[in-house]
């Protein structure tokens, strides 16, 4: 039996994402939003309020990147997701975080998150949404696996649970995407 809970923004899993862009200054700001993904193969789509001192440094720039906060970093993936730069200079530096500036966009990259997408800004949807093209997609080595790709059993992403706001480290592998459906033909 299947229990009714109507209308919620519940989605498994969902990746915690930070997202990182110069402030006017030249000094770097990143904040954790939960909400957002591709919005097709070259693209990614983030639902963040006009408020928010990353969406103005987005337009103002016209760029940004996006890590993936992992295990090894949740209380500062956290901590810029609690904090607004519009009232707190020192949001990085409290942070523990690190940047160095991408090769690829006008923005820095989190020397301590191993993944990011480095987007350039496209425009703001009719719904409000932040949409950018991704031009590079760069990984620490330290997540590399023999094959030179990312490998999950050194690169641990979380995932955020809407339900209990908590954040989960994602689990072992259980299959083989495009194969192992190849039983049932």
């Amino acid at each position: 039996m299947r229990k009714n809970f109507g209308t919620k923004p519940w989605l498994y899993p969902l990746p915690v994402l930070i997202v990182a862009t110069y402030n006017e200054d030249g000094s770097a700001d990143a904040m954790n939003a939960a909400w957002g993904g591709l919005y097709d193969s070259d693209k990614v789509v983030l639902c963040l309020s006009h408020g928010h001192k990353t969406t103005k440094n987005i337009k103002e720039k016209g760029a940004f990147t996006v890590s993936f906060a992992d295990a090894e970093n949740v209380v500062a993936s956290d901590y810029v997701g609690m904090v607004s730069a519009n009232s707190e200079a020192d949001k990085m530096k409290k942070s523990g975080f690190h940047t160095t500036k991408s090769d690829f966009v006008d923005a820095p990259l989190i020397d301590e998150l191993p993944a990011a997408l480095e987007c350039e800004f496209i425009k703001v949807n009719e719904d409000g949404n932040i949409i950018g093209k991704i031009v590079n997609f760069s990984a620490d080595e330290r997540i590399l696996g023999d094959d030179g790709n990312i490998d999950l059993s050194e690169f641990h992403p979380i995932s955020f649970d809407p339900v209990h706001n908590g954040y989960h480290k994602l689990g072992d592998k259980v299959g083989n995407a495009f194969r192992d459906g190849n039983a049932l033909k």
